[in-house]
């Protein structure tokens, strides 16, 4: 099961955001302090350090990484290519994301948000990369630990909306077909 090049990719991976997590951490403490954040953007609710970031970053990325190798392996048509397509595109997502809401344009972070689950129905986002690359394109705006729970929740509905609602959705589709297509 075990791919040498999947292998140093994952250590490599991983040893290359714990060090720029932690290069990041040492600027923002020594230029003004680590901020926290707090959960929804709301005051009223709790706050986390960013320097959490430095063990939630690094341990996310191995574990996560190590279910893309597993499922590349094993799986019959999986491939890492598709998983760094996948990789680049929520990275990619997570940081417009990101930018919208550093703007404060609300109007399309969540449109951008409530689009996630219309994708999910299409694209499996549930997956180790997809979750991996939202998670660090919004770390460097909210941490690493904000990212991560929101990122895991949305993986949770995301794969419920792309392995039941999907193919609910599929089963009566064929079935209106069917009836129509007998007429």
């Amino acid at each position: 099961m075990d791919n040498p090049s999947l292998s140093r990719v994952r250590t490599v991976a991983t040893a290359c955001v714990a060090i720029a997590e932690w290069a990041f951490l040492a600027w923002q403490h020594l230029h003004g302090g680590v901020p926290s954040h707090h959960f929804l953007d709301r005051a009223d609710m709790p706050a986390i350090s960013n320097g959490w970031g430095a063990l939630v970053l690094p341990g996310m990325t191995w574990f996560l990484l190590g279910r893309v190798q597993r499922r590349v392996v094993l799986q019959a048509g999986a491939s890492s290519r598709d998983a760094t397509i996948g990789f680049l595109g929520a990275l990619c997502f997570g940081v417009l994301l990101s930018v919208f809401f550093t703007r404060g344009d609300d109007q399309v972070t969540g449109a951008m948000f409530e689009s996630l689950f219309l994708i999910a129905l299409v694209v499996p986002i549930y997956r180790a990369e997809y979750l991996l690359g939202f998670v660090l394109g919004m770390a460097y705006t909210f941490g690493g630990v904000l990212p991560s729970v929101v990122g895991s929740i949305l993986a949770l509905v995301a794969l419920l909306i792309h392995r039941y609602i999907r193919t609910g959705l599929l089963f009566l589709l064929r079935r209106l077909v069917g009836k129509t297509g007998r007429a």
